[in-house]
């Protein structure tokens, strides 16, 4: 990566402002349910700290709040997390921008400080130019580490770029070595996982990546929008029939190029989608009236016997509806095999991060993506704002 990170700059004495990605789910009574953003950027916070930053001034978003200030979208249970996680205070100011909040920084006793939620801010997203200048005004040199927004060209990832020296966090840092190498220099064989619900989602990163990768194997919602495009029946699964044309080009282009893709030779259906609903297996002719929500057991054993030989794999997507558990099998015994196998693998964020994280498999991975669309992004060749706008080195 040819831009600054932390490690280029001299931070001692010094007063920085940090992108981080504290986007956390929460409960109904805003108790944090999954902290692993908050611990994500914990390396980072702390090099700045061992360096001697006289102060760290955190900044981020929650949620989706549209410019108004909605309580329960507030960043103060971060604070509070963080600062147990840490074993230190973290002051919490409830606004991110305006003359108080620079006062109320100044008078802290407190070397890291939080401020309130970006998005409470209508500019933030607007990637307003005075915005950007107050949020800059605030700190002597600017660190993103939140590769989760990085896809967006807000006025805290790329607007505040043009006023202080930026660089690369570790958590960006690595992101980016890892799914740049994938998609620059991969060790061979490279194979690539996708599932989800739609194959729109994922166009992108098939055009991408057909032409680097040995193999693309394909399962989830999207995978029934080839198999119809192969003339097969998919009952009343999954369909994009606006897609088809472009199902059946891909095939295609995959057979020039001497690519395989390789999609499911059986299913799990059912009648309806519900908890408790019937299962049944079917091979690779869905019939009349039933919804494949996995793929099946010959299906796993393809996929597996497939990826037994990889060197990199990227997985993007689920095989099936893995928050029921009955539905969950292909994607969990495919993420078991993988795990034990000692190829490079590159989980992409959002759904199959959480997959991940549900059968308990974070360890067993080279590199879990912290965020879904940005990775996403990213594996399509796109340019990510948030790190183009960083100093060049």
């Amino acid at each position: 990566m040819n831009k600054l990170t932390i490690k280029d700059l001299d931070l001692k004495d010094k007063t920085i402002l940090m992108r981080a990605d504290f986007n956390v789910p929460q409960d109904a009574e805003l108790k944090i349910t999954d902290d692993t953003r908050i611990k994500a950027t914990l390396p980072t916070i702390k090099y700045i700290l061992e360096k001697g930053a006289k102060k760290l001034i955190l900044i981020s978003h929650l949620g989706r709040p549209d410019g108004k200030v909605v309580a329960k979208y507030s960043l103060k249970p971060v604070a509070e997390r963080l600062s147990n996680l840490l074993g230190q205070p973290v002051k919490f100011l409830n606004d991110c921008v305006g003359d108080s909040v620079k006062k109320d920084i100044a008078a802290s006793a407190e070397r890291i400080i939080l401020l309130e939620n970006l998005r409470f801010h209508a500019e933030e997203e607007a990637n307003d130019v005075n915005f950007a200048k107050q949020l800059a005004t605030l700190a002597e040199i600017f660190v993103n580490d939140a590769f989760g927004t990085a896809h967006r060209a807000h006025a805290s990832t790329e607007g505040v770029t043009h006023f202080l020296k930026s660089a690369a966090g570790f958590l960006l840092e690595k992101e980016i070595e890892y799914l740049g190498n994938a998609v620059s220099d991969p060790k061979k064989p490279f194979m690539v996982i996708l599932g989800g619900a739609k194959v729109s989602d994922k166009i992108g990163v098939i055009e991408n990546l057909l032409p680097k990768c040995d193999t693309i194997l394909i399962g989830g919602g999207m995978c029934y929008t080839f198999l119809k495009a192969q003339g097969k029946q998919i009952g009343n699964s999954k369909l994009e029939k606006d897609k088809l044309g472009l199902a059946k080009s891909i095939l295609d282009k995959a057979v020039a190029l001497k690519k395989e893709i390789i999609l499911p030779i059986d299913h799990i259906v059912v009648d309806n989608i519900a908890e408790g609903a019937k299962t049944e297996i079917v091979d690779e002719f869905i019939p009349e009236g039933k919804i494949a929500v996995d793929i099946g057991p010959k299906s796993i054993d393809l996929f597996n016997a497939k990826l037994k030989s990889a060197k990199t794999i990227v997985w993007n997507g689920p095989l099936g509806i893995f928050e029921m558990d009955a539905f969950a099998n292909g994607t969990k015994r495919v993420a078991e095999f993988i795990s034990g196998l000692g190829a490079t693998t590159i989980i992409g964020g959002g759904d199959t991060a959480a997959a991940i994280a549900k059968f308990k498999l974070e360890d067993k991975m080279t590199h879990i993506s912290t965020g879904g669309g940005a990775s996403l992004e990213y594996l399509e060749g796109k340019t990510l704002p948030g790190v183009a706008a960083l100093s060049d080195k």
